[in-house]
């Protein structure tokens, strides 16, 4: 890291989601005043993917060993290009660089996950220090590797009770017995995009495509006797997952697109209502925070004070607190709690890969 002054850092954060919407960047300020942490978002973009490199994720997991390699390398080369394209464009002078990389594989059950976006070649490509990899060490000691975001969420978003990100998969954050408690609840934009494809739409824009569809009962029923919802925390959801219990249902079932899609939002309403404490504000994030049918049926089902914020927030809070991982990870401070994932102990996640 290069040398700065004060106790503020230019930190760059990187994130690539299962839904494939595109690689985030968000550059953030940091301040550390007394024992508190502030921030500053400094600039924000996605980068979309174009079909060559979308069809190149989506189809990683069926890789030779050789070529998922050789992906890894080309998308930190890459992710590195983005960097530098993003630096020059807000004239920044960034300290360090946090990518998340995009989740290939994520089988905790079986001692792996793997992210693709080699940080050397992040590094090499922007001539900045990168921390990446921040999953692997939380698996190795035994824990589930994800949830990460609730360090960030308990650091700088302490005002809520509770935080819902709705990416690809809902996954929730909030104290309970002095502890941080997270954990993912159940496939979202994952599925309604793979659905809202089938019409020929890339994702189902404000919901409006579920809204014109009815719920059926023995669907949400099915649904929502998924053995995954009765296991305790901590937990935590994958592509293979959703591939070998939740789509077969979805598919084998001799209903409308527009049919399928109410029925699912109706499904992730009950799920996160069952999973959410009753009291206090709720900050909800993720692409499905943009999603109104959703967002309503949410008003219907929980308790608690639903709090959308600014599209900047909405749309980057995930690269922000990868932002936040990687500095903590510099600093070698604790940024994964074994009360989240299961591990043996707190850590300190992450590689450091020097310019």
């Amino acid at each position: 890291m290069k040398p700065h002054s004060g106790n503020k850092w230019l930190v760059i954060g990187t994130m690539s989601g299962t839904s494939l919407d595109g690689l985030d960047l968000a550059a953030i300020e940091f301040r550390r005043t007394e024992n508190c942490w502030k921030f500053n978002v400094v600039a924000a973009e996605t980068v979309n993917y174009s079909e060559e490199w979308e069809e190149k994720l989506r189809t990683a997991p069926v890789f030779s060993g050789e070529k998922l390699i050789e992906l890894h390398n080309l998308y930190g080369q890459f992710t590195g290009r983005q960097i530098n394209r993003f630096v020059r464009k807000h004239q920044l002078s960034p300290d360090l660089i946090a990518s998340h990389g995009h989740t290939i594989f994520h089988q905790p059950e079986k001692g792996f996950t793997f992210q693709a976006g080699n940080g050397a070649n992040i590094a090499v490509e922007t001539g900045i220090t990168t921390a990446a990899d921040f999953r692997t060490g939380d698996v190795a000691l035994g824990g589930q590797g994800a949830p990460l975001v609730p360090v960030g969420d308990r650091l700088l978003f302490a005002e809520y009770e509770s935080c819902l990100n709705l990416g690809g998969f809902a996954n929730i954050s909030f104290e309970q017995n002095r502890k941080r408690i997270a954990f993912d609840i159940c496939p979202v934009n994952f599925i309604l995009n793979d659905l809202a494809q089938k019409l020929g739409k890339p994702f189902d824009k404000n919901g409006d495509l579920a809204r014109t569809g009815t719920v059926n009962d023995q669907l949400l029923e099915k649904l929502n006797g998924l053995n995954f919802y009765r296991q305790s925390p901590p937990k935590s959801l994958g592509r293979e997952w959703t591939d070998e219990y939740f789509m077969p249902i979805v598919s084998s079932c001799d209903l409308s697109v527009h049919d399928k899609l109410a029925t699912v939002c109706e499904h992730i309403a009950v799920q996160i209502a069952r999973a959410m404490p009753t009291k206090g504000k709720t900050l909800i994030t993720g692409g499905g925070a943009f999603n109104t049918f959703l967002i309503e049926k949410f008003r219907k089902h929980l308790k608690s004070e639903i709090v959308i914020p600014t599209a900047e927030i909405i749309n980057y809070k995930e690269a922000l607190v990868f932002a936040f991982l990687g500095l903590l990870r510099f600093r070698n401070e604790i940024n994964c709690y074994a009360s989240v994932t299961g591990a043996k102990r707190d850590s300190s996640s992450g590689v450091i890969f020097p310019a």
